[in-house]
């Protein structure tokens, strides 16, 4: 009967919402209570808890070392964040604490680490993860033991000088095939600002300049690239996680983009502090080019947790001078998109050339996926939602000459 005296054994977190995980950051107090429920009057010996962070990366490859042998290649490596001990239940003197039958409750507290705690994760190749493990010792019986995981979530403000810089670049490629030459295709692309939260809206302004005898295409792309390192060797994991199509460019003509808009799906925020898990943002503006290779270009983003400020600096995107056109924010969304393309389909000739010349092999992958497990996706969702739509009116109107013109005038 002694091994049928526990009933309920659980750890529970304080959280301010009934209905919603806590979430944490670094130098905040994780507090909670470790549940006992008996059926009978019981012995104790301890009741401690452990709480631990880990980074942890592994992935294997496989080597040939001749016509008929193969071997296969271990990676791995870790990184810690947290480490603590405590002692919710211990009599002195080694001595056994008897627990009367019914409910009992152990209150626990500790403080996470001041320094800078990096976002929990989930990847094929690795992972971030904080948690709890609580141990009951009981005279006679087998160690019982519970665990569970929190989410640490370390706060990226957008509203930084940084990530409120505009991005801009552009870039042409010539059409050619053998000896015949079909002119050049330019690309012109503009955002307002690197920095965004999950669920805003990107408008890009771009021209696209086609001096070929052919029609194009233009497109822009979303990406997240997960990179594992590990003993001096990398890992990636690329793909798509929004796209959007423009409309076509015939032969010799110009088209403009003012403002198209591509929506940011709940995806985890970038992670940039970690020595060997790293999840970076792309926006990628594209174009296939008759008889040569994509022309793609890209403009690094930035996937914070703290939305724009409402009265921000003038440089952000709603104040900036791009939004004297919101046009795009006429556009519908369709709430349920085309599934995005492969990786593959963005990717320059050169581009894969020089990854296919590194010196670790990389086999090909599933790439249609976003993330392996969207722990970040329902955080995200509903905790930190972007700031509602706006508009500022200059205190001191210029008149119609005197105003900036279009990037694209």
């Amino acid at each position: 009967m002694i091994f049928k005296q526990l009933k309920k054994f659980v750890v529970i977190f304080d959280s301010p919402e009934m209905d919603c995980p806590p979430v944490f950051s670094s130098g905040d107090v994780v507090s909670g209570r470790v549940v006992l429920e008996l059926f009978g009057e019981t012995k104790v010996d301890s009741l401690k808890l452990h709480a631990e962070g880990y980074a942890k990366v592994h992935w294997t490859e496989s080597r040939s070392a001749g016509s008929s042998t193969a071997y296969t290649q271990n990676y791995s490596d870790e990184v810690e964040y947290l480490n603590q001990r405590e002692v919710l239940l211990q009599a002195d003197n080694c001595e056994v604490t008897v627990l009367p039958a019914g409910r009992h409750e152990f209150p626990f507290s500790f403080q996470l680490p001041e320094e800078t705690l990096v976002t929990s994760f989930e990847g094929k190749h690795g992972s971030i993860r904080y948690w709890v493990k609580v141990k009951l010792h009981r005279p006679w019986c087998p160690v019982r033991k519970i665990k569970k995981e929190f989410t640490v979530i370390e706060p990226i403000d957008i509203n930084t000088p940084s990530l409120l810089a505009p991005q801009a670049g552009t870039k042409d490629k010539l059409a050619r095939t053998w000896y015949r030459n079909f002119g050049q295709v330019s690309v012109t692309a503009k955002i307002d600002r690197k920095g965004y939260t999950p669920g805003e809206v990107i408008p890009v302004f771009a021209e696209f300049d086609n001096a070929t005898s052919r029609s194009i295409v233009p497109k822009a792309f979303i990406t997240q690239t997960q990179t594992f390192i590990a003993r001096g060797t990398m890992k990636q994991k690329r793909s798509i996680v929004a796209t959007l199509c423009g409309d076509i460019v015939s032969a010799r003509t110009r088209e403009t983009w003012h403002g198209r808009a591509i929506k940011i799906p709940p995806v985890g925020p970038s992670i940039q502090q970690c020595r060997i898990i790293k999840v970076e943002y792309m926006l990628k503006v594209c174009v296939d080019v008759p008889g040569t290779s994509k022309l793609c270009l890209e403009l690094p983003l930035v996937i914070g947790t703290i939305p724009l400020h409402p009265f921000g600096s003038r440089t952000s995107s709603i104040s900036s001078h791009y939004s004297v056109n919101l046009e795009w924010l006429r556009m519908a969304i369709p709430e349920q998109p085309e599934p995005p393309p492969e990786y593959s389909s963005v990717v320059t000739e050169e581009e894969a050339e020089q990854r296919n010349n590194v010196v670790v092999q990389q086999p090909a992958e599933d790439l249609s996926g976003i993330m392996e497990r969207p722990l970040m996706a329902f955080v995200q969702e509903f905790r930190f939602r972007p700031p509602p739509v706006y508009s500022e009116i200059d205190p001191n109107p210029q008149p119609l000459n005197m105003r900036p013109r279009c990037m694209t005038c």
